[in-house]
């Protein structure tokens, strides 16, 4: 009798060690899908959507934006990761990869520096440093990606070396890059790309983030310099308001050695509410100044400079599951869309998502 009740006194104790040993693994393996429908009323005969979207970039089509199967391991002063991936994103933003390089999400590997402070230095295929928004929706306040995300890098491969304060309130990094979201660089290309973040979180309502870019994305022999910095602010004024405010701007040398500059710019205000833990209703406003298409070339007289605007809904299913629908528009200075085949300054379109992590 003195075992069985011994044996009961310590059931929770053994459970408790169990559940602390299955959260201790070293190894831990995730997933996420994010499947889509996009219907555009420009109605393109190809099915895709204007070369400037990357993501959720096929219409009047059920598709797979991104899906991925990630495995995670950290350990002591180690720690990988290794994600491979599959969607119309890749499809739409690796283009330039070869290969299997095509399907790679992320896959670095990285070392602790030092015993007594969150020093690291990592080296492999990371999600960009840059801005508020990555390719995983479920991260993100609005449905589809602005139009700086679209038009920023998305990712890119390198070294970085990482510190965070003991209070968490600080985060800085410093990284030397293959190039503007690149895995492995141009043919001809053979100058290293920098980059750093700075972010500082005084209390949980404020975040303000600073990141950069500094290099070329050309054979040496054509080289143009280019110098990029994003800013972003993150506002949680109450349980359920929330802001974002963020603004992109980049200059790029008109010709090799040249000390003139054609620049872009592009700010954006997210706005979200959340009446109940279930619901977000977030709306979007952002404009995209692009006029010697830098980065979005167009051809015509005033180059790119669009308006945009959305409105989405977002229901959680459960924890791990999330279904969202969006209408969103863009309004051209120049007739830089196409409706029925016919150039205009506007477009709409409709999305509807359901993500799910595992």
């Amino acid at each position: 009798m003195k075992k069985i009740i011994w044996a009961l006194l310590c059931l929770p104790v053994l459970q408790l060690r169990a559940q602390t040993k299955e959260e201790e693994k070293p190894l831990k393996i995730s997933g996420y899908l994010e499947a889509y429908y996009c219907y555009d009323f420009g109605n393109p005969a190809n099915h895709n959507r204007p070369s400037f979207v990357y993501s959720f970039n096929r219409h009047n089509e059920v598709n797979l934006n991104l899906g991925y199967i990630k495995a995670a391991y950290a350990k002591d002063n180690v720690r990988a990761n290794l994600a491979i991936m599959a969607g119309t994103y890749p499809n739409a933003n690796m283009v330039a990869e070869p290969g299997v390089l095509k399907n790679i999400y992320e896959a670095n590997a990285g070392v602790k520096l030092s015993k007594k402070h969150e020093l690291w230095i990592d080296a492999g295929i990371f999600a960009s440093h840059i801005g508020f928004e990555s390719a995983v929706g479920k991260d993100c306040w609005s449905l589809t990606r602005s139009i700086l995300a679209d038009n920023s890098p998305y990712y890119e491969s390198g070294v970085k070396v990482s510190y965070s304060s003991p209070n968490n309130k600080w985060f800085a990094s410093a990284l030397i890059l293959n190039g503007w979201q690149r895995i492995q660089r141009p043919d001809g290309n053979n100058m290293p790309a920098f980059g750093h973040q700075l972010t500082f979180k005084p209390n949980e309502k404020l975040t303000f983030n600073s990141s950069s870019f500094i290099g070329q994305d050309k054979p040496d022999s054509i080289k143009q310099m280019r110098y990029f910095h994003n800013f972003y602010t993150q506002m949680n004024l109450t349980a359920e308001f929330n802001i974002i405010a963020g603004f992109d701007i980049g200059a790029e040398q008109r010709a090799k050695g040249s000390s003139q500059y054609n620049t872009w710019y592009s700010p954006v205000l997210i706005a979200r509410y959340s009446p109940v833990p279930q619901i977000a209703i977030a709306a979007r406003g952002e404009y995209y100044s692009d006029k010697h298409g830098v980065i979005i070339s167009t051809g015509t007289p005033n180059g790119f400079q669009t308006w945009g605007y959305s409105l989405n809904f977002d229901y959680s299913i459960a924890a791990n599951a999330c279904w969202r629908i969006e209408g969103r528009g863009f309004t051209g200075k120049d007739k830089t869309f196409l409706k029925e085949q016919t150039a205009t300054n506007n477009n709409f379109f409709i999305t509807t998502s359901l993500a799910i992590s595992f």
